[in-house]
């Protein structure tokens, strides 16, 4: 049996006679759980050009719809060579295309923005798109094989 000083914060600290191995043991324990049921939030990634055509546009935008609706974050960036530095309307344009097509189930976390030779913009979930989400899952109707 060891002297633990259970919570030294508290005013007076409290101590405790206890097996100081089993007292670490359980502290891990919970540690362990806590760790297993936090989210973690994952950010996909759609890369561009301005010269991209508007079907695979339209692809990538399919994806970013799909991880969306699955939790994650989005960043869509469009990366410029050469001589298209000069131009980056273009690439605002594309964005804001994206930002609207995809605004009935995200959001804009990050305001489109110049980094070197990027634009970039972080789309998040929607509240409201996750909910309906997690509702549809509940109440899918079950099969034969769930209901035998």
């Amino acid at each position: 049996m060891d002297l633990v000083e259970v919570s030294p914060g508290a005013t007076p600290p409290v101590c405790r006679v206890m097996d100081f191995g089993k007292f670490i043991y359980e502290k891990a324990k919970k540690e362990r759980e806590a760790k297993k049921a936090q989210t973690k939030i994952e950010i996909k990634e759609i890369r561009l050009r301005p010269k991209t055509n508007g079907a695979h546009r339209d692809f990538k935008v399919d994806d970013a719809r799909r991880w969306l609706g699955q939790g994650h974050k989005v960043r869509v960036t469009v990366k410029f060579r050469g001589r298209e530095m000069d131009y980056p309307e273009i690439a605002l344009e594309d964005l804001k295309e994206i930002v609207h097509d995809l605004s009935d189930i995200a959001v804009v976390e990050a305001a489109p923005q110049m980094e070197g030779r990027t634009m970039l913009v972080i789309l998040a979930p929607a509240k409201s798109a996750v909910k309906k989400k997690d509702k549809s899952e509940q109440s899918e109707p079950k099969t034969e094989a769930q209901s035998s």
